[in-house]
């Protein structure tokens, strides 16, 4: 199954795999499947870092393509679905996520517990 990073687990990816589980780095650089980015995990972190809350890299959406990651559009289906979801979860970028994974058949790798929740698949990282 291919994966879509969670927000955090992107960065990690990019910059700080230490902080990642091993069997789950493993799975992020395994090429035989897709490992997705979404275009609302770069309006999230865009959003932290122009408020003060986190420091990006200039270049940091395109170090994600230069990985191998493929960017996952947001489509209004997918935006009425997240606000459709039960309210296990109160971030509207994670329920998102949860969203677009539902859609396409995606396991999110996070460290957020609440996204197992909504019963999609997860890779803990």
């Amino acid at each position: 199954m291919s994966l879509l990073l969670d927000s955090h687990a992107l960065l990690w990816a990019l910059h700080a795999p230490e902080k990642i589980a091993p069997q789950a780095v493993e799975a992020i650089r395994d090429r035989r499947k897709a490992v997705y980015f979404s275009a609302a995990s770069v309006w999230e972190l865009e959003l932290k870092a122009s408020s003060g809350k986190l420091e990006l890299p200039e270049e940091w959406v395109s170090a994600a393509v230069d990985a191998g990651f493929v960017e996952l559009p947001v489509r209004a289906t997918e935006t009425r679905a997240s606000v459709r979801l039960p309210w296990h979860h109160r971030d509207p970028f994670d329920r998102l996520l949860v969203a677009q994974a539902m859609e396409h058949g995606l396991r999110i790798a996070t460290r957020d517990a609440l996204i197992a929740q909504y019963g999609v698949a997860v890779l803990t990282v």
